[in-house]
């Protein structure tokens, strides 16, 4: 009797991973692209008044994007004529005092990054988009810039990526 319980769970549990087909964990829907892009998202944060220069970013961020949407799909990375195409370019990166104490100092400070993406899908035209992404940092005012960089700009990257990736892939 315990075989059959066993046999029976097993069969019920193949048959109902079965029927809902392929399964993707990360939600990413591909469709029949084989191929994405990704160009050099330059810094235009300067043109932003208030917003600095951050050398670097542009190949930190353009990286980071390819890196993540390769480890999400089966796509391949191409540098040109790819059936995905991610391209823009950085806008805004600022550090801003976000609360006051009672002397009228920073108590905390905001690190946040913008970046306009432009997304074109070959094989599903009707997805494409340009949209603004932004994503930032909390820190204290205490913290030098130079002491909260590396883990911040990761932190931002990251989630500006996750958030283009959503929008253009994930297929909720």
């Amino acid at each position: 009797m315990k075989k059959i319980i066993t046999y029976s769970f097993i069969l019920l549990t193949t048959l109902s991973l079965n029927s809902c087909g392929i399964y993707n964990f990360t939600g990413g829907d591909v469709g029949t692209a084989k191929t994405f892009q990704v160009n050099l998202f330059q810094n235009y944060a300067t043109q932003t008044p208030g917003s600095t220069f951050e050398p670097g970013l542009d190949r930190s961020f353009t990286n980071e994007l390819q890196d993540y949407i390769q480890s999400l799909t089966t796509l391949n990375l191409t540098s040109n004529d790819g059936d995905l195409l991610y391209e823009g370019e950085i806008t805004e990166f600022r550090i801003t005092p976000m609360t006051a104490t009672s002397d009228q100092t920073a108590a905390q400070n905001r690190l946040t990054m913008s970046v306009n993406v432009r997304f074109y899908n070959k094989t599903k035209e009707d997805v494409d988009f340009d949209q603004k992404f932004s994503f930032y940092y909390d820190y204290g005012a205490t913290e030098s810039y130079a002491s909260i960089k590396t883990t911040a700009l990761e932190e931002i990257i990251d989630r500006i990526s996750q958030d283009i990736f959503n929008a253009s892939l994930a297929d909720w």
